[in-house]
Parts: structure tokens; sequence; C-alpha cells
């Protein structure tokens, strides 16, 4: 993707995720991997007003050379695609949100993942979404664990296209905004309907049902 598309991309993708309410106020960030280093969108920006002129533009080796200044989860987006890369060659956005059912499900989560395979969709267009446990915002601690649990899954022969830091919010990768943007609405919704379930929390797909899946769609699972 040429940068002046990618700009536009990441602007169109926060609006409409900050219009239908997957994002609010400050919250949330997105990136783009380039040929020779990365955009991301400004610190304390809010994804539904962004200016394509003014996304933070860096080098190779993260540091900045122009716009406003980057977020601060630049280097945990730096971590993810070098990790992600190794499984999935075209990994080049990744998008941060605060997203409100999936925080939800952190708050009181029973295992260190945090769906099960609830549903087809799910298994097929997002795989597995290991917990990392909470650190704050920017902790240099979380993007080695987070690049770590992307290692893990992806030498297990199941790559991941997402993580969820605990009580703060998923991050998730794919090929462009749009696609990342896909799998983060799956995501959102996904845990939605498990919070909708309440105490009766439904029984995940069995195995034979998810093998039945990977056969005949490819499923990350």
């Amino acid at each position: 993707m040429k940068e002046t598309e990618a700009r536009e991309e990441i602007c169109r993708v926060g609006r409409s995720l900050f219009e239908r309410g997957y994002v609010h106020a400050t919250a949330g960030n997105i990136s783009v991997r380039l040929d020779d280093g990365f955009l991301i969108t400004p610190t304390d920006a809010c994804l539904g007003f962004l200016d394509p002129t003014r996304l933070a533009r860096l080098d190779a080796q993260g540091q900045q050379t122009g716009g406003d200044r980057a977020s601060k989860t630049i280097a945990l987006h730096t971590r993810i695609y070098a990790a992600a890369r190794r499984f999935d060659a075209g990994t080049a956005c990744v998008i941060h949100t605060h997203s409100t059912h999936c925080v939800a499900l952190t708050l009181n989560a029973p295992s260190d993942e945090l769906l099960p395979a609830l549903t087809p969709y799910f298994v097929m267009k997002v795989g597995h979404v290991p917990l990392i446990p909470y650190h704050r915002p920017g902790a240099p601690d979380a993007a080695e664990l987070v690049a770590q649990t992307i290692e893990r899954f992806g030498a297990a022969g199941t790559p991941i296209r997402a993580v969820m830091l605990e009580r703060l919010g998923p991050n998730v990768w794919h090929e462009t905004p749009a696609a990342a943007m896909a799998v983060l609405e799956e995501l959102e919704e996904t845990a939605k309907l498990q919070l909708l379930a309440g105490a009766a929390r439904p029984e995940p797909l069995r195995n034979e049902q998810i093998d039945e899946l990977r056969r005949t769609f490819g499923a990350r699972w």
C-alpha cells in the first residue's frame, strides 16, 4: 500500500470505528507498516477526526520523522509486526481499541484466553485471542509478553491475529486497515454474545466442528 493511500485508509477506518462506537474519546490507535517505516495515529488523537497529513511518520528504526507526536504504543506495534510477520508475512496494519465488551470480559476473566470457540466466524476470522495480564499503558514488559505470545502460538501451528490486554483492550492485525477492522468487529461482537449469554455460558463448538472449519475454510483455531 502506498503511503498516500495508507494515510487516507487509516483515517477512513478510524472514522468508521468511532462513528459505530468501537472506539471513544481519544482511546485507540492505528498503525500501518510501510516499505521504509511506519505511520501511526498521534498521541491522544480521536480516531473519528484524524487528519491524514498529521499522522505520525516513523522510519524503519522507529524514529519519528514527521507529523504530530506518535502514540506511545508504537513500541508495541513494532514488536507485533516483527513477531507476526514470521507467520503472516503480509501483516501490515495493527489496530488497538478499548472496545467495551472485550474489556468487560477481562474484568472477571476465567482463563488465559478471552473467548472460547463460540461461533464459526469467530473461529474462521479471528482465532485464539490470548489474554495478556494487566500492565500500565505503554509498558515495555507488555510489548515483550505480546511478542512472546505471538511466537508461542505461531510455533504451535496456530498463528494468531489478536491479543487482549487485560483492562485495556484488544490489539488486532492483518494485511490492511480494512481487514484488521473486520477482525476487530468480529472479536467485539463475539464478546458481546458472550456477555449477553450471561450465566448460561454457552458451550463452545466441538472439536469435530472446528476441524471441519479448518478443512473447509482454513480456520485459524
